[in-house]
Order: C-alpha cells, then sequence, then structure tokens
C-alpha cells in the first residue's frame, strides 16, 4: 500500500511540475545559483561571520559580477553578432566557388545587410528595442517578472538553507535517516560535480577556445568560443558548434580552405585538454553518466519541459543514475538475484 502511495505521490509530483514548468524557470535557476554559492557562505560562517552577513556579501559578489560581465562582454560580442551576419555573404561566395553551389548572392547580401542594420539598431540604440517591445507587453512584463524573481529566490534560499534542509531530515521516519542521509550525500557528491564541476569546464572551455580563434585572428573569436563553451555540457556538442560556426567564420574572413585547419587545431587542442586534465580535474569520475545517456537526457527534457528541462536534465539524469546504482545494489545482494544459482559444494 504503501509503494503505491509513493507512486501515486511521485506521478502527481511530475504532473504539477509539467503544468507549472513555464512559471517555475525563475525558482529553479534560482535554486541553482543558491546551490552552487552555498558552500561560499558556509565558508565564511566557518571563518567567523554569522550567516546573514555572510549572505549579503556572497550574493552581492554574485550580482556584482553579473552586472559587470553584461556591461563588459554584451558590446563586444553584440558587434561580433553584427560582423559575423555581414561576413555570411562572403562565406557563400567561397562555396560558389570551390563547389559551385549556387546561391542567389544579391538576395542573400540583401538579407544580410537588412539584418545587419537591424542589429545594430538593436545593439546601439535601448530605447527603439523597449518600443518594438512594447506590442506584446504581456509577454515582456512576464520575463522581466520572470527575471527579477531570479535574484529574490537566490538570496532568500541562501539564507534560509541550512533550515530547510534542516526541516525536511526533520520529517523523516528515524529509521530513515542513517541511509537517506548517505544516500544524500553521494547523490550531493555527484551534483556538485555537474553543477559546480561541470560549470567551470564550461567557462574554462570558453575561454581556452576564445584565446585560441583570437591567437589566430578570427574576428568573431570571443562569440564562437563563449557558444562553443556553453554548449559544451552536452558532450561534443559544443565542439561540433564551435568548429562549425568557426569554420564558417573563418571561410568568410580569409577565403582559405587552409584557415579551418587552424580552427581544428584549436577545437582539438581544447578537446584534448578537456579530456586530459579539466574533466579529470574538475569533475573526476562521480557523474558516471554515459555520452549517449546526457544527450537523451538534454533533449527529452527539453521536449517535455522546455527550458526549464533543459537546466534540470542532467542533474535529474545524475541523481537518477545513483538511485539506480542503490537498487543495483540491493538486487545484487537480494534472495531473488540468487535463484536458480548452483548450491555451493557440499549441499
Amino acid at each position: 500500500m504503501n509503494r503505491w502511495l509513493v507512486l501515486a505521490l511521485v506521478g502527481g509530483l511530475g504532473g504539477l511540475l509539467y503544468l507549472l514548468a513555464p512559471m517555475l524557470t525563475p525558482f529553479v535557476g534560482g535554486a541553482l545559483v543558491a546551490y552552487l554559492a552555498d558552500p561560499w557562505v558556509d565558508r565564511l560562517e566557518r571563518v567567523g561571520l554569522r550567516r546573514l552577513p555572510a549572505v549579503i556579501l556572497v550574493f552581492s559578489f554574485i550580482v556584482l559580477l553579473f552586472v559587470s560581465l553584461l556591461l563588459l562582454v554584451l558590446p563586444v560580442l553584440a558587434e561580433q553578432v553584427g560582423g559575423f551576419i555581414d561576413d555570411l555573404p562572403a562565406f557563400f561566395r567561397w562555396l560558389q566557388k570551390h563547389f559551385g553551389v549556387k546561391v542567389r548572392l544579391g538576395n542573400l547580401e540583401q538579407v544580410a545587410a537588412t539584418l545587419s542594420a537591424y542589429w545594430q539598431k538593436v545593439g546601439g540604440d535601448a530605447a527603439a528595442v523597449l518600443e518594438s517591445l512594447t506590442h506584446s507587453g504581456a509577454v515582456i512584463v512576464s520575463w522581466v517578472l520572470n527575471l527579477a524573481l531570479i535574484p529574490v529566490v537566490v538570496f532568500y534560499l541562501l539564507r534560509d538553507w541550512n533550515v530547510m534542509l534542516g526541516h525536511i531530515r526533520g520529517l523523516l521516519p528515524r529509521r530513515w535517516v542513517p541511509g537517506t542521509a548517505r544516500l544524500v550525500g553521494e547523490v550531493d557528491g555527484v551534483l556538485s560535480a555537474v553543477f559546480r564541476g561541470q560549470f567551470m569546464v564550461m567557462i574554462a572551455l570558453g575561454a581556452i577556445y576564445s584565446l585560441g580563434l583570437w591567437l589566430i585572428g578570427l574576428k568573431q573569436g570571443l562569440l564562437i568560443g563563449l557558444i562553443a563553451g556553453l554548449v559544451s555540457f552536452i558532450p561534443y556538442a559544443g565542439a561540433m558548434a564551435g568548429v562549425t560556426l568557426a569554420a564558417i567564420a573563418a571561410l568568410a574572413q580569409y577565403g582559405e580552405f587552409s584557415s579551418v585547419i587552424s580552427v581544428l587545431v584549436v577545437f582539438g587542442v581544447g578537446h584534448l585538454l578537456e579530456g586530459m586534465w579539466l574533466t579529470p580535474w574538475l569533475i573526476g569520475h562521480r557523474i558516471g553518466l554515459h555520452p549517449v545517456a546526457v544527450i537523451f537526457a538534454v533533449l527529452a527534457g527539453g521536449q517535455l519541459f522546455g527550458f526549464l528541462g533543459v537546466l534540470l536534465a542532467l542533474p535529474l539524469a545524475a541523481v537518477v543514475m545513483v538511485l539506480l546504482r542503490h537498487i543495483h545494489g540491493l538486487y545484487k545482494d537480494s534472495d531473488w538475484y540468487g535463484i536458480g544459482s548452483a548450491p555451493p559444494d557440499g549441499e
């Protein structure tokens, strides 16, 4: 009876999440940021700060870092996106010259010019952006509210993180506490690898790809490197996206196939560094998810829950892996697993 009750609760919770997915994104995003930042608060508490001042200090640092990145990086990225759009006709001219691909360059250049003009207007005139967005006011209000909710959620979750964990622990049946504590500890280790480790790998790869593309003289190196780094949480997707975009940009800029070789060298070095140094050092072998399982989890999460599903896919897959590992151990130790096995000698 208890098992059916648990299954019913899990099914009901899954259905509720599916219905509320559009509004849960800022809460999930805030919870992820709070989970990543909680160890910093704990370290400050061990140094001697009380919880609230430690939370205010960490929260202020996060906000300052985010705003600084927006002010410093966004203008450069906007300029590089415009440059990439401007260079697209040159890439299609290269295709037509070397492979005979028939492209209506007149129409293409007109489209590129239109996109470039629009992008420059969007990048340089915030008032024009706001004016164009007022036609869909409800969507914009919802977007702004969701964005504004994230720092609020982060602050209050950070402030009450240990209290909430204590309440959850207090609700558990006493005979479940030791086993649950071990399981939660293992899950926390895996989630730390997924969030903190993978996040650091993404940043490191973005920096490596951006630096490498800058060294070979690619104008859009920062943009493409950041894209490749951000998508690298999906196995091979970051490198594939980066190579594709960088090859297009290189052919448009230089018009020579030899430039693609330089791009392949950059991403080859990045891939080797990821496999031989970054992943073993920052993540280790705590995740243990097969690349196919990661790709399936991300695609399935996006299909079922949209962007919220993409956010939750990898951590949920890691948690499921831990649970399956424990279930596998229980099954191997059970009498049912030994049914039909040959009895020991002498019996």
